[in-house]
């Protein structure tokens, strides 16, 4: 029984981890303190995209593979995550290295069992433990930026929060992906939702085309960060005619802080709350899954957020 090695891609985002040789051990992942092992070898083979246009997301906070009953098992996160059979995948509160989870690096043992590529961005960092948020996929991917995003000005005690942007490459086209976690103070969300949408980040010139913006934003509906966001971008589960759905907690969720919004001509085929399994007890967030429709082609400058600048009211908290 081995564990995950520790790769260069997980102490910074400056390095991608390519699908490494997978022989029978590969596929499994320890838990601390001797925990049984479970083989992941069923759910380790990479599938093709859905239709030549349909890309499949997810976004999921694990909570560093710590379930509600209490059980640590990188292995049942696994099995969630291989049940969408997700082209795109988004993960939040991943630990890299730290003792609590056994010095396990889970962004790449979850890469390696799923056998997709990753990057990882540690929000957080003491001393050569790491905590953050990473994506997956079996698509070709490359790194735009990863980087910090506006904290609380009143507690210096709050965790640090982060966005990690990548351009995968989707039947020919580049597709900008972010993945982030918001704080949970309103006036830190309104800040972090402001810079993400922003001239440092998708407010770049090089943001432009279809967009993924998606992880957990700590934000309901009511809230003004989700507003800022909705404004600029749609969100994937009130494109549909359905209720949307709620994602925490997950025995019994209530409340609807994970999203997926999308832009830049990124059409919404379909979205499900995952529930089936062991996705209940696997973490206290239940994953969100969306089917996109990517355009065939992007006319050129076309921006990933909608017009018109952001409420200066509500942009300062």
């Amino acid at each position: 029984m081995l564990k995950a090695p520790i790769g260069k891609s997980s102490r910074g985002p400056s390095k991608i981890a390519g699908p490494p040789s997978l022989g029978p051990d590969a596929l499994r992942i320890r838990a601390p303190r001797g925990g049984v092992v479970q083989s992941m070898e069923e759910h380790s083979k990479p599938h093709a995209p859905h239709s030549p246009r349909r890309l499949r997301v997810l976004t999921y906070n694990v909570r560093r593979c710590l379930g509600v009953d209490g059980r640590y098992a990188p292995e049942r996160i696994v099995s969630v995550i291989a049940s969408a059979k997700a082209d795109v995948v988004a993960l939040q509160e991943l630990d890299v290295n730290r003792m609590r989870s056994g010095g396990l690096d889970q962004a790449l043992a979850l890469a390696s069992a799923l056998r997709m590529s990753h990057h990882f961005h540690p929000a957080m960092r003491v001393v050569e433990e790491l905590y953050g948020d990473a994506i997956l996929t079996h698509l070709p991917m490359r790194l735009v930026k990863a980087g910090p995003l506006p904290g609380s000005r009143r507690a210096l005690w709050e965790e640090p929060r982060g966005a990690l942007w990548a351009e995968i490459t989707f039947d020919g086209r580049p597709v900008q992906v972010v993945n982030t976690h918001f704080g949970l103070r309103p006036g830190e969300r309104v800040r972090q939702a402001t810079a993400l949408l922003g001239p440092e980040w998708l407010g770049r010139e090089d943001g432009q085309g279809p967009a993924i913006v998606l992880g957990d934003f700590n934000a309901p509906p009511s809230s003004n960060a989700y507003r800022l966001m909705a404004r600029r971008l749609q969100d994937a589960q009130t494109a549909e005619r359905r209720r949307p759905k709620p994602t925490f907690p997950s025995r019994w969720p209530v409340l609807r802080i994970d999203h997926i919004f999308v832009g830049g001509g990124v059409e919404v085929a379909g979205v499900h709350v995952v529930r089936e399994g062991k996705a209940r007890v696997a973490s206290d967030h239940l994953p969100l899954c969306a089917d996109l429709l990517i355009p065939a082609t992007v006319s050129r400058g076309t921006p990933v957020t909608g017009p018109g600048p952001l409420p200066a009211r509500e942009a300062k908290v």
